[in-house]
């Protein structure tokens, strides 16, 4: 077996197998037996890494279910109502007596509940989620506790339902995550494959809770991968099919939104739907540094136990939500009415003022929910006023307002997150609505441009940097940046002889956890590296 030499560019010649592969003799390809040839398939690694995805995301499909149910329980034992935000300002039935005021009561109960929940048993499941998986598979060679799981389920179930105005993306994405890093540990991956199988369970996640199979795989390639590749994006795929078919069996399947159609009536409305993707860009970006902001001013203010600390900030979170009850839980039935035109458009901005401060006042007190779907409130806040601004303004050339409201749910998340592929295919998708696709292709563009002239983090890399954390480099001065290599690295891997059969070596760097092992010769010297994928490749191309 030959290996990629070590030293010397002259011994990287056609009988050295430079690339890892095996030389045929005279250092010429074989010619292949007459008859039928061999189909070069995958090797059996990649099978593994597909068979395993898909058990990632029929986990992540159940999960889901799980979560949802737990969602609706809490709520409706916390506040009498299977969506609150659908009833604004009603009784609770199970306590009459306090009328709309159990709302202040509800975040109270809730943190004294998920408080401790999260504090004793894992720290990483408050928050929005998102950026610790980012952070596992960038950083951390896709490790996540499995205990993140169970914790995050009870933990944002708990919050959404006592009124934390959060979402449920988050969540679901950090518990398909713990799931795939849980089965490639289980399993023995090596390192690349443990980040791939985590990227599949958030792709599962967000498939199956938002009916978006598409959607899931891009987000997990577009935010948890941060790459694009043909293995990656087969494997998502496999897991965000196999969950989209158990969440379509539970949940039925049907358009997150119930939207008439759309159509842009005149070239004029480009130019509207273009400054609405710049505005939105301005809003997303305000968005993610006013969570921030509340979450320091809540440190500061805190100084006790952190387990208490939901319990201690529910009555301020309370006091929000007895204003204005539409910020009660994720708010969906609020956007599906300002999308039909439902609201005058000053309502409109206090609502949109209402969400960045009830879901920054959530987390900030200590609360567990994603972020996504409390942009895509904003961006449909924002987009509905604007809509019927310029429809006051043109109103013979402005269009639906529906259709502002769609295009701004794109863009506020496309500049808070900076991810537009998946911001234009999740709005296609949660819709079903394609005619718009033009204008939101457009507005998402602009809204991403314009985020990175103003800030240079996402909404989620924003939480890991004030951490320290750079997701593209250390950060002068942090305590990553301040380590040496010699606190950080591996023991080094028992080597290969040169001589080894390269089906024995194949199986020797699959058990190996790392995909790369080093070669010595015959005198125990030092002499190159051999990777799994340059054995693969070679097996594959050997004669029957």
């Amino acid at each position: 077996m030959s290996a990629i030499p070590a030293t010397e560019d002259e011994k990287r010649g056609s009988g050295g197998a430079a690339t890892g592969r095996v030389p045929a003799p005279g250092g010429s390809r074989p010619a292949r037996p007459a008859g039928p040839a061999r189909q070069a398939g995958p090797p059996r690694g990649a099978w593994t890494v597909l068979v395993l995805a898909v058990v990632v995301g029929a986990g992540a499909g159940v999960g889901s279910i799980v979560f949802r149910w737990c969602i609706r329980t809490f709520t409706r034992l916390l506040s009498g109502h299977s969506d609150y935000a659908a009833s604004p300002g009603a009784a609770n039935p199970h306590v009459p007596w306090l009328g709309p005021y159990f709302v202040l009561l509800a975040p109270v109960v809730g943190g004294l509940l998920y408080g401790p929940l999260v504090n004793r048993f894992a720290k990483e499941a408050r928050g929005h989620g998102v950026p610790e998986v980012m952070l596992a598979v960038a950083q951390r060679g896709g490790r996540i506790s499995p205990k993140v799981a169970v914790v995050k389920t009870l933990a944002s179930a708990l919050t959404i339902g006592s009124g934390g105005s959060v979402g449920r993306e988050g969540p679901i994405v950090q518990i398909g995550s713990a799931l795939g890093s849980t089965l490639g540990r289980l399993t023995g991956a090596a390192e690349d494959r443990m980040r791939l199988l985590v990227a599949c369970g958030a792709a599962g996640g967000i498939a199956a809770t938002f009916n978006a199979p598409l959607a899931g795989v891009f987000f997990a390639m577009e935010l948890i991968l941060g790459t694009f590749s043909a293995e990656a994006f087969g494997a998502t795929v496999l897991a965000s099919v196999t969950a989209s078919v158990i969440g379509r069996a539970a949940f039925g399947d049907t358009a997150f939104l119930n939207l008439p159609g759309f159509h842009v009536g005149h070239l004029s409305q480009y130019g509207l739907f273009a400054l609405l993707g710049v505005v939105a860009a301005v809003v997303g970006v305000g968005f993610a540094r006013f969570l921030y902001v509340i979450e320091d001013v809540c440190d500061r203010l805190w100084r006790g136990p952190e387990w208490l600390r939901p319990a201690i900030g529910g009555p301020a979170l309370g006091l929000v939500l007895l204003a204005l009850p539409q910020m009660y839980g994720v708010g969906y039935p609020v956007l599906q009415r300002a999308t039909e035109g439902g609201y005058a458009a000053g309502f409109l901005l206090l609502l949109l003022a209402g969400k960045m401060l009830a879901t920054s006042l959530t987390i900030g007190i200590g609360g567990s929910g994603g972020v996504f779907a409390p942009s895509l409130f904003i961006g449909a806040m924002l987009g509905s006023a604007y809509g019927i601004g310029v429809h006051h303004l043109l109103p013979g050339s402005a269009g639906a307002v529906g259709a502002y409201a769609l295009v701004g749910m794109g863009a506020v998340f496309a500049g808070a997150a900076r991810a537009p592929i998946t911001a234009v295919v999740i709005l296609f998708e949660l819709t079903g609505e394609y005619s718009i696709i033009l204008p939101l292709m457009l507005a998402v563009v602009l809204a991403t441009a314009v985020s990175r002239l103003l800030s240079r983090d996402t909404v989620y890399t924003l939480k890991l940097r004030r951490r320290g954390i750079d997701l593209e480099g250390p950060v002068p001065g942090a305590p990553l940046g301040a380590q040496h290599v010699g606190t950080v690295m591996e023991p080094l891997p028992a080597p290969l002889p040169a001589a080894t059969p390269l089906a024995d070596a194949a199986g020797l760097l699959s058990r190996s956890g790392h995909g790369a092992l080093p070669v010595i010769d015959g005198t125990g010297a030092y002499v190159g590296v051999v990777t799994a994928r340059a054995v693969a490749e070679a097996l594959a191309e050997q004669p029957d």
